[in-house]
């Protein structure tokens, strides 16, 4: 229970930092975060037979564009603007609180039915050297898609390309029909991130086998910290696209449900690939630190065995080191007087030093390298 608090608080450090409002502030009063890029609107309105696709340098400019054609999608690149989403919530009837959310960019994914639309908040992964999400927020309608992004840069292009060569089944279909491919989009998204985590995994685990290095830990667990934040931004993806699959909503088709059903599919896939690469992470840095151990082990063996072998023959070097004179006494070390007493103490300590050696070996505490077979 302490890992998984320790691992979400890492997780939470993980994700920049947010602009929130002041505890107490009023619902859905906007608080625009001064960096963010101002606001790129990108119209793509499309029918069966026709396809319009301009950028707008207004939000003046979506009102006369609606109706047009079956659907329309406006695409918001930028939340650096209060004035161009106050009146694109206008145009649209966008409750306040919906529009809060747009901008205040840490939401989890989620599904809110309203009376002329549903709101939908899903969390695109990005893998750049680091891992982050963003926050896409939808509104589907009976005839319009509004999108809004933090910033530019997606995985919408195949989306479009299918929208403007006529590919499939979106130019005849509906909005809910487009939602439906920007969320297959998303969470499609997820999988070469996954892959990327995957391949890196693997090559942490050939490392911490063979050679491991001193900041293996920080970077299995730099792995683990982007996976919990990848499990954050799925786990409530699976549900929103579960809503979407079981509310019965007008403004989603019975066709349009079975798609979102592949799509609940691929989220599952998703987190039990974030569960079994969390659960690898964790076993590395168990492997890493066994194998730790096991080498600090190696080593102490070594150096228990140098200094065993040395014991008898320091002792033996010891009482002959005594300054007893053989001249006053028979018994003061007589073999001092020896013609061979010298090369016979080194051959003493020699054979010494290879009876324990041998006798470590029988126990099983050492193992002599084995020569090879000439084949």
């Amino acid at each position: 229970m302490a890992d998984d608090v320790q691992d979400a608080a890492d997780a939470e450090l993980s994700e920049p930092v947010r602009r929130r409002g002041k505890p107490g502030s009023s619902p859905g009063t906007l608080h625009i975060d001064p960096a963010a890029p101002k606001p790129v609107l990108r119209v793509m309105a499309y029918g069966p037979d026709r396809l319009r696709e301009q950028t707008l340098d207004s939000a003046h400019a979506v009102r006369a564009l609606l109706g047009q054609e079956p659907v329309t999608w406006i695409n918001v690149d930028g939340l650096g603007d209060a004035g161009v989403l106050q009146e694109l919530a206008a145009i649209f009837g966008i409750h306040r609180l919906a529009l809060e959310d747009v901008v205040h960019v840490y939401q989890r994914a989620k599904v809110e039915p309203y009376a002329d639309h549903h709101f939908v908040i899903a969390r695109m992964p990005h893998l750049d050297g680091r891992l982050a999400t963003e926050q896409i927020s939808f509104f589907v309608g009976r005839t319009f898609v509004l999108t809004f992004q933090e910033q530019e840069g997606d995985c919408f292009d195949l989306v479009r390309e299918r929208v403007r060569e006529q590919r499939g089944r979106l130019r005849s279909a509906g909005p809910d029909y487009l939602l439906y491919a920007l969320l297959d989009a998303i969470i499609d998204a997820y999988f070469p991130v996954l892959e990327a985590y995957g391949e890196r995994l693997d090559e942490m685990e050939d490392e911490v086998i063979a050679a491991p290095r001193h900041d293996a830990i920080s970077r299995i667990q730099d792995v683990k910290r982007d996976l919990l934040a990848l499990r954050r931004a799925v786990w409530p993806l699976r549900e929103a696209v579960n809503t979407l699959v079981r509310d019965d909503s007008e403004h989603f088709h019975a066709e349009t449900r079975i798609h979102l059903r592949d799509c609940y599919d691929h989220t599952v896939q998703v987190l039990d690939m974030v569960e079994t690469y969390r659960e690898l992470g964790s076993g590395l840095l168990e492997i890493h630190l066994s194998s730790l151990s096991h080498r600090m082990n190696e080593v102490m063996k070594v150096l228990t065995i140098i200094a065993t072998i040395f014991i008898p023959l320091t002792f033996i070097a010891g009482v002959y080191g005594m300054n007893f004179n053989p001249a006053s006494s028979p018994w003061n070390m007589p073999e001092l007087s020896w013609y061979w007493g010298y090369p016979f103490f080194l051959v003493l300590m020699l054979v010494v030093a290879v009876v324990l050696l041998l006798m470590f070996r029988s126990k099983g505490w050492i193992e002599f390298p084995r020569r090879r077979r000439r084949e």
